[in-house]
């Protein structure tokens, strides 16, 4: 069955509250924040917002609608997407059909999370119930084991090299020295990347994300309405998401877009070829070039090739993770899993300062999430346009 475009949908107004290493302040805090901003950027007023999408692992022990209370909203729509890195596409996708539908006028779309001290620890602690019982019992705990595993699982099968994981890593950090709001700016050299300590070999220091506090946001309307406010928005061409994917491959080397690649290009009726830059989810390179071979930009196992022979900057011949991505940015929880969709909708209404790619039209943002112990569950994507 064909699946209905997303004609009349806008996605506009793109957020991003600094990101702070360590916060005092509580995840419903940093949401607050977003959610200001976003209705002060948007000429809206909170009680306009009868649409709210919430991606956070920090809310606990609330859910969305336990915020609503909390920020005095009153949605006729409420969506609660703990999907992690997939959370950004899952949401737009959601509310591009809640608009569609009449269900919502305003669609305010936030992730954020806080980092206390010891957040991160205590959110891997309860993170899923595979890592409680098939983990953490054998002294092995967090994603850097699980993604050491898929790496050198990864390196083995398609003779990938840390030569090849470190240029993502290189370029991403000289995209973020261009972005104000990322953490890590200092210039990273491929020296610099092998010469780091290693965590869990084959991973080093430069290839983990590092936790921090921080909250994106975006507001999905129609455009008729976008245009009343007079707000900047891009189009949207093809979504995708898929959960729990492959479950046989006995380590992943694949997620969930190769399922649904030649849907998600069909339904925007172009190729890769006509992306003019690409955000992925970037809590490790591995998983990065996982995504380029899956969305279709290179034979699968062609991705540290493609890596070899292209310039990743936000200047080069292929544009990645223009703002710096998580590995630069920092990863606010649940956050990463917009970081890409507010960076890719602002390079499309001319709203992305130093980090801006000329003449981009069309811009491609994938995630992926929700790691237990031995694979992500969770995949999206989402297909963009300049209006």
């Amino acid at each position: 069955m064909k699946r209905r475009g997303y004609d009349g949908v806008a996605v506009c107004a793109p957020i991003s509250i600094p990101y702070r290493r360590y916060s005092v302040n509580s995840a419903h805090w940093w949401i607050g924040r977003a959610l200001c901003e976003l209705t002060r950027r948007a000429g809206l007023k909170p009680g306009d917002l009868d649409g709210l999408s919430v991606s956070s692992f920090t809310l606990a022990p609330d859910t969305a609608v336990g915020l609503t209370q909390h920020l005095g909203l009153s949605p006729r729509w409420l969506d609660h997407v703990p999907m992690g890195g997939a959370s950004g596409g899952v949401a737009l996708r959601r509310a591009a059909r809640a608009v569609q539908a009449g269900d919502a006028d305003f669609v305010a779309c936030v992730a954020a999370d806080t980092n206390h001290v010891d957040s991160f620890r205590k959110t891997l602690t309860t993170f899923s119930r595979f890592a409680q019982d098939a983990v953490y019992p054998y002294g092995s705990g967090g994603p850097n084991a699980s993604f050491a595993l898929i790496t050198r699982h990864y390196m083995n099968r398609t003779g990938a090299t840390r030569e090849d994981f470190g240029r993502i890593c290189v370029a991403q950090r000289a995209n973020a020295q261009r972005y104000d709001g990322a953490l890590m700016r200092k210039t990273l050299t491929l020296d610099d990347y092998l010469g780091a300590r290693a965590i869990a070999d084959p991973i080093h220091l430069f290839d983990c994300v590092m936790p921090c506090a921080g909250a994106e946001a975006f507001l999905v309307c129609r455009d008729d309405d976008a245009y009343a406010l007079g707000l900047p928005f891009v189009r949207v061409l093809s979504t995708i998401e898929r959960h729990n994917a492959f479950p046989d491959d006995p380590i992943q080397f694949r997620g969930g877009w190769a399922v649904d690649r030649e849907e998600f290009w069909g339904m925007a009726g172009v190729t890769p070829d006509a992306v003019d830059f690409l955000q992925t989810y970037d809590d490790y390179p591995v998983i990065v070039m996982m995504q380029i071979e899956d969305l279709g930009f290179c034979a699968k196992n062609g991705a540290p090739e493609f890596v070899r022979a292209h310039s990743l900057t936000g200047d080069g011949d292929f544009p990645h993770n223009t703002s710096g991505g998580q590995l630069s940015v920092g990863q606010a929880g649940a956050g990463g899993g917009y970081l890409g969709l507010v960076e890719a909708v602002r390079q499309l209404t001319d709203t992305a300062g130093a980090t801006t790619v000329p003449d981009a039209r069309i811009g491609l943002v994938s995630g992926f999430g929700m790691i237990n112990y031995d694979r992500g569950l969770a995949s999206s994507a989402v297909l963009l346009a300049r209006a």
